[in-house]
């Protein structure tokens, strides 16, 4: 598996080289493009998950224990903690997102069959999976609700209404903007918040944020540390970036907002990046410090983190149902509320049996980049070297959003 990942990596790496090479300053235009710090908050809170929030406090101890891990040595818990998270690693939400929205038109790759069945079964999979994470880290977040360990039933019901509130709101594309600006505007007051808390009335000073922010710094000193699995942990967390991609690609390339090349390049990886490193930043003072978090703070912590999920949910399930035409205008809203319900707690509930992994998802869309770069050259090549600009039937018309279904 190793193997397989790393030339998976390596690939990923090329192309997007290629497209820069190629395509540096072409205008990128989606189906129903919106305005750029629309699309910046759609492809951030649908681009993550509840992991964001929930696991840097669980992981900064193990990235520091170096008689255990001595792999991580290199860097400062803090620069391996964004590694596994940021900037790199959105390239490939770069290299999906740019094939949606300017190849795959022109090649229709993802409309063949077999592809097409494979594809939505990786979305589905992962849907379910972003519902599961949910589930297994509520115990340590809300360990006033049970033992701090076990799944109880009222995290069953958290979990449940999450899906439940993103099957709905997945039911028309309007949403997404809403549910998105309100996710990014949410996770900032939060940033504020405990940044206020810790730099402003507990003990440090804003300086110190900065000391601490610039402990990043050895992550872009050692990037190249990242490019290939660093261990088994480093692997599981690449594969569920892989997983992760394609599905973001498809879902945020009808939403681009008429940007050159490179500066989708720079809204996918650096402002991303910005947010997350500023949000671990702040994380890693409070384990440093010891400083405990007060219990208003763990609520809009987790609170943030549902929304995110629900982000999540609504892009992945819209997508799923779009590309197997069960729609709610085909089935009629009630029938896909209860379809899309059942389905994600079924599947959600295979995840906790250990009944599917992340990794086996991740593999697949490797299988799935490689297949469609052998039929390029097999059979497009002519047509991709051919493209000098967007489809054609992509207006660059933001009142498109508003006419959707």
């Amino acid at each position: 598996m190793t193997l397989w990942l790393s030339s998976g990596l390596i690939f990923t790496f090329a192309a997007i080289a290629l497209i820069l090479y190629k395509w540096w300053d072409m205008q990128c235009i989606g189906v129903t493009p919106v305005r750029t710090l629309t699309f910046i908050a759609i492809l951030f809170t649908s681009g993550l998950d509840v992991g964001l929030i929930m696991f840097p406090l669980t992981e900064f101890g193990g990235y520091g224990d170096l008689s255990a891990s001595p792999e991580y040595g290199f860097a400062n818990p803090l620069a391996i903690e964004f590694g596994f998270w940021a900037f790199l690693i959105w390239g490939f939400y770069f290299l999906t997102c740019f094939y949606f929205a300017i190849i795959e038109p022109r090649v229709k790759f993802f409309e063949i069959p077999l592809v097409k069945l494979v594809n939505n079964v990786v979305i589905i999979g992962t849907c379910a999976f972003t519902a599961y994470l949910l589930l297994v880290n509520l115990p340590w977040y809300l360990p006033q609700l049970g033992d701090g360990e076990s799944v109880v039933p009222a995290f069953y019901v958290i979990v449940f209404l999450s899906i439940a509130l993103a099957v709905y709101s997945s039911s028309k594309i309007k949403y997404v903007r809403i549910l998105s600006i309100g996710s990014s505007i949410l996770f900032i007051a939060l940033i504020v918040g405990m940044w206020f808390r810790a730099f402003v009335l507990g003990k440090g000073s804003p300086t110190d944020f900065f000391g601490t922010a610039g402990m990043l710094g050895e992550y872009f000193a050692n990037i190249h540390h990242f490019v290939l699995p660093i261990n088994d942990y480093h692997a599981f967390y690449l594969f569920w970036w892989f997983a992760w991609s394609i599905m973001i690609g498809q879902f945020t390339a009808r939403f681009v907002s008429g940007i050159r090349t490179w500066q989708l390049l720079i809204a996918m990886l650096v402002v991303p990046s910005i947010a997350i490193g500023v949000w671990f930043s702040v994380l890693y003072y409070y384990h440093a410090e010891g400083l405990k978090i007060a219990a208003f703070t763990n609520i809009a912590m987790i609170s943030v983190g549902v929304l995110m999920v629900v982000n999540s949910l609504d892009s992945l399930i819209r997508l799923y149902t779009d590309n197997l035409n069960l729609t709610a205008q085909r089935l009629g809203r009630v029938n896909y509320v209860i379809f899309n319900l059942v389905a994600m707690i079924g599947l959600t509930m295979l995840f906790q049996l250990d009944f599917l992994r992340i990794q086996w998802v991740g593999a697949l869309v490797i299988a799935l980049y490689f297949a469609c770069f052998v039929y390029i050259l097999a059979r497009k090549r002519e047509a991709v070297a051919a493209i000098k600009a967007s489809p054609k039937e992509n207006i660059l018309d933001f009142r498109k959003i508003e006419l959707a279904g």
